[in-house]
């Protein structure tokens, strides 16, 4: 007699209802240890996006020849350092000089800038006018603004948490192969971690990479267009617009409307707004449609609504710092997921176009 099992016994119904019930508290721990960690986690995370970068910028300085032979990879690890660390102590530095003098000024842009709103409510009609310019008085700008230089001096404090990290994960670079080899026995298997490592490091390398130097471009294009009409605190705006650049679609609506409204409230001519508005758009538009996707062209493979979804969620779980690294995560999980079995159909969903290179 066959006493098998069939798909539709209640047997099955439960074992499917235990599985998502699985499914569901691993998710929800999963988020609740993202939150609660978080202090450690940020800095780890930031670490090895800079542990990234470093490795990337010493694998092309040392592709550089001179001569016959090539530059020896101890320099090019050092020369790679100097240059992270340099233009890591430009950032702070200029944030460090002119975050005073930003919160300073706040009270006369917030009071600029309420009479601006005010005269524009106006027009709607006299009936809103006294109501609406009562709501405006209460937006407390000045207080969202130390808000978000504290914010900034939190971020500036945890650095230092990064940089200690980064160091050991130099060291541990070499030797990582071998402890591969000697961790996993079955050499199949250890072939297949090594590749799905490679992967990940090739992939998270090129985008960090590239998306930096767009960055830095995006910050020094807008900070010429700013310059050139004497915009107030224009080192502070291009600065920025390069850490913005890294958020996806969001990061350059915002940095572009941050000089813009400084224009506003400044200027009283129209042209000035007119040059930040347009030409610091125009710089975003150049390097964010024309120039990233001919540099990066399918390395990434993401598709654009994954790429929305994890600046979601990444944001809800870890605010700013999330936002930035939001893509880099999600390429590293899709790769991983890629190569095992069970987890590539939703690696093929997150692609672009569905092709997965394993």
């Amino acid at each position: 007699m066959n006493k098998t099992k069939q798909p539709g016994t209640p047997s099955s119904y439960f074992r499917g209802l235990a599985f998502w019930y699985h499914l569901v508290a691993f998710l929800f721990f999963f988020v609740a240890s993202l939150v609660l960690a978080s202090s450690v986690l940020v800095p780890l995370s930031f670490a090895v996006l800079l542990f990234v970068l470093l490795t990337a910028t010493s694998d092309q300085i040392g592709r550089v020849r001179l001569g016959r032979r090539a530059i020896p990879k101890w320099i090019a690890q050092l020369a790679a350092i100097a240059l992270v660390i340099m233009g890591v102590g430009v950032v702070l530095s200029i944030l460090s000089s002119q975050a005073g003098e930003v919160s300073q000024a706040f009270p006369r842009y917030e009071e600029k800038l309420t009479g601006i709103l005010a005269r524009v409510v106006s027009l709607v009609g006299q009936d809103n006018y006294a109501a609406a310019l009562k709501a405006l008085k209460q937006i407390n700008l000045s207080g969202f603004a130390q808000g978000v230089i504290g914010s900034a001096g939190a971020f500036l404090s945890a650095f230092f948490l990064v940089l200690l990290y980064v160091p050991f994960m130099l060291i541990e670079r070499s030797p990582m192969r071998a402890k591969i080899k000697l961790a996993v026995k079955d050499e199949e298997t250890a072939e297949k971690v090594r590749r799905i490592l490679d992967r990940t490091s090739d992939s998270v390398q090129r985008y960090v990479g590239i998306k930096t130097f767009a960055s830095a471009l995006t910050g020094f294009g807008s900070y010429l267009v700013m310059a050139s009409v004497g915009l107030d605190f224009a080192e502070t705006w291009a600065v920025l617009a390069f850490i913005l650049n890294f958020i996806p679609t969001v990061g350059s609506i915002i940095g572009v409307a941050l000089p813009t409204v400084v224009a506003l409230v400044q200027f009283e001519e129209v042209i000035p707004l007119l040059i930040v508005l347009g030409g610091c758009g125009a710089v975003q538009f150049s390097v964010g449609n024309i120039l990233e996707p001919m540099l990066l062209g399918r390395s990434l493979n993401l598709s654009p609504f994954m790429v929305i979804l994890a600046l979601t969620f990444w944001t809800a779980i870890w605010g700013v710092a999330g936002a930035l690294m939001s893509v880099p995560i999600t390429v590293c999980i899709m790769i991983v997921m890629s190569n095992i079995p069970a987890t590539k159909p939703i690696a093929i969903l997150m692609s672009g176009d569905g092709k997965i290179d394993t």
